[in-house]
């Protein structure tokens, strides 16, 4: 198992855009991911990191660390965003994987905590995180929100 940023290796730009596109996008946002990805390879910002988990060259999981996952708290960062493993991978612990290396890269780039927002419970507590409230999305819907210290 390999999990690489599109950003250190651009030719898996088109991959990943498809894939998060099947993954996490509906007709009304699939340019987010296409446009969030591709200015991610040529920006000086840290930020967005997208992240990829390969196995023997085959997308089995993807993750993201953003600026914020169009939630009202914007003066939390970075996000994770958009986690996901495909079902015949699951139970294997590969989402902590994301998870930690999404916490190491927000640690080199100076950030001492990640955020997430989700309405899963039970299962990021397992990985350290720690549920700090609600916060609200622009279609009118809310999610929980966790943090995790590096």
């Amino acid at each position: 198992m390999q999990i690489i940023n599109v950003r250190e290796n651009p030719k898996y730009k088109e991959a990943a855009i498809k894939y998060f596109q099947n993954k996490w996008a509906n007709e009304n946002s699939m340019k987010v991911y296409e446009d969030s990805i591709t200015y991610s390879i040529k920006t000086d910002s840290p930020l967005p990191i997208w992240y990829l988990m390969l196995e023997s060259d085959e997308i089995i999981g993807c993750a993201g660390l953003i600026t914020n996952d169009f939630i009202s708290r914007m003066d939390l960062l970075p996000w994770v965003c958009a986690i996901y493993i495909e079902e015949n991978h699951r139970g294997n612990d590969l989402g902590k994987e994301l998870l930690l290396r999404a916490q190491a890269d927000a640690k080199k780039i100076g950030y001492n905590k990640i955020f997430l927002c989700t309405d899963h419970i039970g299962y990021y507590e397992k990985y350290g995180f720690s549920y700090i409230g609600e916060g609200y999305h622009p279609w009118g819907s809310h999610s929980r929100i966790y943090e995790c210290t590096n």
